[in-house]
């Protein structure tokens, strides 16, 4: 997906159509599209034929994505989980893993990354109905994966506002609730997570449009990554207009929530209630 983004940029700043850059490397646009939304593995010869056509010159530049094409074709960890996957989240999932900053706000549930296990497997019954058990405890083991990137050395910046509803619906018994509180209010202290919750009593918010991520990586060139999930399929959004709306809407939901402590304040209140 990186690098799909990055030869799109560049073959519309060249202006050069997907028709002549399909020819450029004798395949049809359809390649070049399916290249572009990195559905299809990189040959390195396709990519460094497409760099020059774009008139990507410089060594260091055209060395930087030739690199991105060959990790681009290695299998990471979570390919062994994609039976149980669907088929647009393996690439999320490899998104989320090489971002500096995540940016998230979610309405429905608890993000994955900070879940408890058994929040997390309240959930995955609930959304994979008729599964087998051993399909549910692989998406689970999935989801505690991801986890172990937010505590590792190289862990992203994580910050997320959580609206009120989520924490309000119920995914498991009251003991089950009861430690997903607990946990949030413990991986909020962390130094690379930034916790917020939007209460219900302010109302009407920018968040209006449902839940989003926001990715950005550590290469300056590379652009940020906005990702949706729908019923049957993900939309992610790499252009510089779309990103920013939703940076801006994001950026409100953050100056219109509590801040963190006041946001564990909050959770500590739901945590004696339950």
């Amino acid at each position: 997906m990186l690098l799909g983004s990055q030869l799109r940029r560049l073959r519309e700043a060249r202006g050069v159509t997907r028709e002549a850059a399909g020819y450029s490397i004798r395949a049809s646009e359809s390649k070049i599209s399916r290249m572009e939304l990195g559905r299809v593995s990189f040959k390195t010869r396709d990519v460094e034929d497409l760099l020059t056509l774009y008139g990507i010159s410089d060594e260091a530049e055209r060395e930087s994505l030739l690199s991105l094409a060959r990790e681009a074709n290695v299998a990471g960890w979570w390919h062994s989980y994609t039976d149980v996957l669907p088929s647009w989240f393996p690439t999320y999932v490899g998104l989320e893993g090489a971002a500096s900053l995540v940016r998230v706000y979610e309405v429905q549930f608890v993000h994955g990354l900070l879940q408890t296990e058994e929040y997390a497997r309240a959930v995955v019954q609930r959304g994979m109905k008729g599964a087998s058990a051993a399909d549910v405890e692989r998406r689970v083991a999935l989801r505690l994966e991801r986890q172990k990137h937010l505590l590792d050395e190289k862990a992203p910046e994580f910050h997320i506002v959580l609206d009120e509803a989520a924490l309000r619906r119920p995914y498991g018994d009251r003991d089950v609730m009861r430690r997903q509180f607990q946990h949030l209010i413990q991986v909020s202290e962390r130094p690379n997570v930034r916790l917020q919750i939007m209460p219900f009593g302010f109302g009407g918010h920018s968040g209006e449009s449902g839940a989003f991520t926001i990715l950005s990586f550590p290469e300056s060139d590379l652009s940020d990554v906005v990702y949706m999930e729908q019923l049957t399929s993900a939309l992610y959004l790499d252009k510089r207009e779309d990103v920013a709306q939703y940076e801006q809407a994001l950026k409100e939901l953050q100056q219109d929530s509590p801040g963190p402590s006041e946001s564990r304040d909050l959770l500590r209140g739901l945590l004696q209630l339950s």
